[in-house]
């Protein structure tokens, strides 16, 4: 009844069914990791920003020095001056609500003398056109404490989304906060990564719009997804039977169909 699986036909889609069900195994547990490495760089994030301000300089303490991972979001603290002198902008970044502007980084001096840390106090707005360098809030004069948030350097590979750093801008405009593009540019020795601002004492009467704390409690859709492949999975065999047991109740059909009718045998008295 079921020779028809050896044609060449169904030979071809079942080999495909058997080819499929690893592959959507294999998917579903791509998405599980993928949902456990956001489920655990949630829980970082949220470590890191709980946790007790440290001061800066006791998590970067070299100039160049790449911030870990594990202390990426971490809370510091940094006491010192700022250096307006070398502020500069950084281009293509956007507010809450989605709108393009500018981020606003400024050295900060630190008073016990270990060294200069960027400080990106937040976001502007755009200019009238995108050579002119925008309306920005003068830096807080004399010394003062600020907490935020260690970042590491931007890369034109990170997490920033493959950033083209072009040459050729508009003076005191780059497109991205790096700490080695910035000793090259100003000759100044600047401990790795920067802070992100949360909180200035004493406070400025006037400053950029603070970047929002990131989002980490979304765990996204991919537990969904590997749910998804793997139910997927179930279906390949059971549509594959499906497939066969209607074709087999066609044949018998048709094979019904195809029979002659036998003549009536005559009735004797």
């Amino acid at each position: 009844m079921y020779r028809f699986l050896l044609t060449r036909q169904w030979l071809i889609t079942i080999l495909i069914a058997l080819l499929l069900i690893p592959a959507t195994i294999e998917l579903g547990f791509w998405q599980l990791h993928r949902h456990q490495a956001r489920v655990a760089r949630n829980e970082l994030i949220g470590q890191a920003l709980t946790a007790a301000p440290v001061p800066y300089d006791t998590l970067s303490s070299a100039p160049g020095r790449a911030v870990p991972k594990d202390l990426v979001w971490r809370a510091v603290t940094a006491t010192g001056q700022y250096d307006p002198a070398h502020e500069f902008v950084v281009r293509k970044r956007t507010d809450s609500s989605g709108t393009i502007g500018y981020f606003v980084v400024t050295p900060l001096k630190l008073s016990d003398g270990k060294g200069t840390v960027l400080v990106n106090r937040g976001w502007v707005a755009s200019a009238a056109t995108a050579t002119e360098y925008p309306a920005v809030p003068a830096a807080p004069t004399g010394e003062v404490t600020l907490t935020g948030r260690l970042r590491p350097d931007e890369t034109t590979g990170g997490s920033e989304g493959f950033v083209k750093d072009r040459a050729g801008l508009p003076d005191r405009q780059f497109n991205l906060i790096n700490t080695a593009q910035q000793t090259k540019e100003t000759g100044t020795d600047l401990l790795g990564g920067y802070l992100e601002l949360t909180g200035t004492n004493p406070a400025p009467a006037d400053q950029p719009q603070l970047v929002p704390e990131p989002n980490h409690s979304d765990i996204g859709p991919h537990m969904a997804y590997a749910v998804q492949w793997w139910l997927f999975t179930g279906m390949i065999p059971v549509g594959v039977w499906v497939l066969a047991r209607r074709e087999a109740k066609d044949r018998a059909k048709q094979a019904a169909e195809a029979e002659p009718e036998t003549d009536a045998e005559p009735v004797t008295v």
